[in-house]
């Protein structure tokens, strides 16, 4: 502190009889300028407090894998609470699990001070297998803010924001792996003939079609720092969603899709 050493500096040259009054207003200005910086201190802290919105590891339950909101939707093996909050049936969310576990269990979860090539810890992990797929598809089906997904399963952000990356990939690797996971136009003229007599068994003046379409508006990710939340999307709008149009048969599998930018070659 500069003006601390030359206040010091001046009470060590000046005579005795002012040495007394030197060090009272050296004292004063030690102690306004400590003030000052402390002020400072707070406000940033302040600053930072209103900016910020996340959760810390004493406002969380204690263990990931104990007791949680999540273990126990997970366990009551419920059709509507698991279409409820993840878009999928138990029998599909089985299905895809099996083929998820393999993956998560030979891939270790990258990290900065970790091997990446090394072997995996199953039993360190915040969260097993079924866990994991369970957090990644509460992600994917709800726009809620991450903070929802730390209650849900009891973890820090930095875990939530490293596990839903790595069970991304793995769920997409998981989706490309398996057949029942590929989004295709009927190939041959039998199969457009089923799809058509299907509908036409309901609807008789559609004869010719082979499926239906319909926009879909998906919730994008926004940033939880509204400062920047607000410079980089369009600050005046409640939500933010990318559109889309998808098409799918009568049989409820979707056959192809198409982003904003291109649907209109659909009207064409």
């Amino acid at each position: 502190m500069d003006t601390t050493r030359l206040l010091l500096e001046w009470m060590d040259d000046d005579d005795d009889e002012e040495q007394e009054e030197v060090q009272r207003a050296a004292g004063a200005m030690i102690g306004l300028l400590a003030l000052s910086q402390q002020a400072q201190v707070d406000e940033r802290n302040e600053r930072r407090r209103r900016t910020y919105h996340f959760l810390k590891r004493g406002d969380l339950l204690p263990n990931p894998r104990v007791a949680t909101p999540w273990q126990r939707l997970y366990e009551t093996r419920s059709n509507r609470s698991f279409i409820t909050t993840m878009g999928i049936d138990v029998a599909t969310f089985d299905f895809l699990l099996a083929h998820f576990t393999i993956i998560w269990n030979q891939n270790p979860i990258p990290r900065e001070d970790a091997d990446p090539h090394g072997k995996p810890r199953i039993g360190g992990r915040s969260l097993d297998a079924a866990g994991a797929l369970g957090l990644v598809l509460h992600w994917l089906s709800s726009s809620s803010h991450y903070t929802a997904l730390e209650l849900i399963f009891a973890l820090v952000p930095a875990t939530v924001s490293r596990y839903l990356h790595f069970s991304r990939k793995i769920l997409l690797q998981t989706v490309k792996s398996i057949p029942e996971g590929a989004i295709s136009m009927p190939r041959t003229f039998d199969e457009c003939r089923e799809l058509t007599h299907i509908i036409t068994e309901r609807h008789s003046a559609l004869y010719g079609a082979i499926g239906t379409g319909d926009g879909l508006e998906l919730p994008a990710v926004e940033n939880e720092n509204p400062e920047v939340e607000n410079a980089t999307y369009s600050g005046w709008k409640a939500s933010h969603f990318i559109k889309n149009i998808l098409f799918w048969s009568p049989k409820g599998l979707i056959l192809h899709w198409k982003e904003d930018p291109i649907t209109y070659l659909i009207y064409r």
